[in-house]
């Protein structure tokens, strides 16, 4: 459910049938090898060094589940689209990864633990983001980590979430907050932008 590079998606949309043209956006389906390489040396410094347990949430169609993949990570992939879903699953035929379809504030994964729950372009979009992130934080295992991975998008009516609330809202969680400007880095989105984009990463224990 990742919000479009340009004007992020309504909450409302209907992935269904976003889903067959959703990786025609470059940092969607990292078909560009310089893309590609861009979220991959991002995604190996935000998730944890050794091989764990990646909850990648409203994951679309897996594109960064399978660099976690590619990485050694165990995926769970959950997204409120099971046309995503099912994309995601060709994706990653024959890793070690699962998806299922399902709410991304409230995912159903039951009671398994995981070392990183990883977010892009889905929190903002949640009508109660500070519930969700408390719910995440349930989900990790006592040295666990959120990835969260966040903006501000369109001129004329912006829509999204500032690193600063973002922030704000993990205080409560008393973990160790790094905030990563991506505004700057023409390679993670195939051109230059001008709006907010960037990654949070919380680590606890």
């Amino acid at each position: 459910m990742s919000g479009n590079s340009d004007e992020a998606t309504a909450p409302g949309a209907d992935w269904d049938a976003l889903a067959a043209s959703f990786d025609d956006e470059p940092d969607h389906g990292l078909r560009d090898a310089d893309v590609r390489r861009a979220w991959a040396a991002r995604l190996a410094s935000w998730l944890p060094r050794r091989p764990g347990d990646v909850l990648d949430l409203g994951c679309g169609t897996g594109s960064l589940s399978l660099l976690a993949a590619e990485q050694g990570h165990r995926v769970t992939g959950v997204d409120l689209s099971p046309a995503m879903v099912e994309l995601a699953r060709a994706k990653l035929a024959g890793r070690d990864a699962v998806f299922l379809a399902g709410d991304a504030a409230a995912p159903p994964v039951g009671e398994q633990r995981f070392d990183a729950v990883l977010v892009r372009h889905v929190l903002w979009t949640l009508p109660d983001p500070g519930r969700a992130l408390r719910h995440w934080r349930q989900l990790l295992r006592p040295s666990g980590r959120l990835v969260l991975v966040e903006g501000v998008w369109g001129s004329v009516a912006p829509v999204g979430i500032p690193a600063d609330r973002l922030t704000a809202l993990l205080g409560p969680l008393a973990g160790q907050v790094r905030v990563e400007r991506l505004s700057d880095d023409p390679s993670l989105w195939g051109k230059e932008v001008t709006d907010e984009r960037y990654a949070v990463v919380a680590t606890y224990g």
